[in-house]
């Protein structure tokens, strides 16, 4: 997967559709390698020649001169009248000896500006690092322009093992203060995480408007990317995506929050009686539903309640979920719907709905769902039984969210199923197939047990 896609930045739709128009990379173990493959996955995703501005507030080496299609010195803004309309072009100062000084104030303003109006992206290498696999930023870094859309922070997982020296660790100093490593001591994962989260490390000087995105780069073997993936659930408290991987081979993973959305607020007018409500394994079936999504952790879990949501909010007594009450619920599941995505937070990355009439759902397989998101980025991803029945539960990406959104009636994402690639998990169980409609379904339910 490609980064422009793991960061979802969309084709041809940077400044004007609100998505992403300056980019800031800072840390240390890819920087340079990301900010030319972005620019060229820019340049490669339109359909006409299109051009991106590259840039820094911090020194280059002189040898990235070489990585752009063209390279314009600005010693002033007289130098920016011709920038050429098409390619990677690189927007530095002077060159002095093997480095290339960053650009004045004065200029990134103008850039900014002049990009917005021409609709290009613009992407800012914001800090330095020796070209060693980690940092942590002195007192004057990093240089992240105030107006950033978007910022990077980097840092390179082949250290890990390795000693808390200036040999591995630009900056060893500030790192060791930042992590309580003692110089010389073992780079641990837990010892980057602490370094990546703190307001005086990986979160300096982030604008509290930019997406925050942590890249943990060199991660080339399974179990470098298993450690990374372990990072990333701790690292999502902090930023709104993690991504995993290396920038070399492209094999990228993308770590976001997934939601559980449980649709509870049915009638059920078939079975006769409130079936959330229902006992299953000496709890009732919301509840169960609900434990089952925290323990794959989902978040957030929000419980869409509606017919008897008194009695069914207070099943829910002391879980970490969120209720949300659909009053128009007698109106179909597509109220349902949009009342737990309106819910969700602009850092959600999917949603996996849930049906209160199944707890018997395991936890395996909603884990199962959202690791293959993680390296694919499904539009739609569901379940498949037997090798030929689709099943619950199903995963909608955001990129499905505006669809789902559209649906009126009682229907439910299955409507949308026309409009985005379905894809499928096969899954070995069929319990999945299963479902309570009538008193007989739920006893041979409970003949399960």
């Amino acid at each position: 997967m490609n980064l422009l896609r793991t960061l979802r930045i969309a084709p041809s739709a940077h400044v004007s559709r609100g998505l992403v128009g300056a980019i800031s990379l800072v840390g240390a173990g890819g920087k340079t390698t990301a900010l030319f493959q972005l620019a060229r996955q820019f340049i490669e995703s339109q359909r006409t020649d299109s051009a991106v501005i590259v840039t820094a507030t911090t020194h280059l080496g002189a040898w990235q001169t070489s990585l752009a299609d063209h390279h314009l010195i600005a010693t002033d803004l007289s130098a920016l009248e011709n920038i050429p309309l098409r390619g990677v072009t690189l927007i530095t100062g002077e060159i002095e000896n093997d480095r290339v000084k960053p650009i004045s104030e004065t200029t990134l303003s103008w850039l900014r500006a002049d990009t917005q109006n021409q609709n290009v992206p613009l992407l800012i290498e914001a800090d330095g690092s020796r070209q060693k696999p980690i940092k942590a930023p002195a007192e004057h870094e990093p240089p992240i322009p105030t107006f950033t859309d978007m910022v990077m922070v980097f840092a390179g997982l082949s250290v890990l093992g390795k000693p808390l020296t200036h040999e591995h660790v630009h900056r060893a100093e500030i790192f060791s203060q930042l992590n309580g490593l003692k110089i010389g001591q073992p780079i641990t994962a837990e010892a980057i995480t602490r370094v990546l989260t703190h307001p005086q490390g990986g979160l300096k000087n982030i604008p509290p408007t930019a997406r925050r995105v942590a890249l943990l780069n060199q991660a080339d073997t399974p179990e470098l990317q298993s450690i990374g993936g372990g990072m990333a659930r701790e690292l999502l408290g902090h930023f709104d995506s993690v991504v995993v991987g290396s920038l070399q081979s492209s094999e990228l993973h993308t770590f976001e929050h997934c939601a559980g959305i449980i649709l509870a607020a049915g009638k059920s007018s078939r079975y006769g009686s409130p079936k959330q409500l229902l006992d299953w394994k000496g709890k009732p079936f919301v509840r169960q539903v609900a434990e089952t999504a925290l323990q794959a952790g989902l978040w957030p879990v929000v419980v869409v309640t509606g017919f008897h949501a008194a009695d069914v909010e207070s099943t829910l007594s002391g879980l970490p979920v969120s209720i949300v009450h659909n009053p128009e619920y007698q109106q179909g599941q597509s109220t349902s719907i949009h009342a737990g995505i309106q819910f969700l937070p602009k850092n959600v990355g999917s949603a996996i709905f849930l049906l209160a009439d199944q707890p018997q759902i395991p936890v395996d397989v909603i884990r199962a769902l959202i690791e293959s998101h993680t390296r694919e980025m499904q539009a739609i991803l569901a379940p498949l039984v037997l090798e030929e029945r689709r099943a619950n539960p199903v995963l909608f990406d955001r990129v499905a969210f505006p669809d789902l959104l559209k649906l009126t009636g009682d229907v439910g994402g299955r409507a949308i199923f026309d409009k985005h690639r379905v894809e499928y998990l096969p899954w070995h169980d069929d319990i999945l197939l299963f479902d309570v409609d009538k008193p007989e379904d739920y006893q041979r339910l409970k003949d399960m047990e």
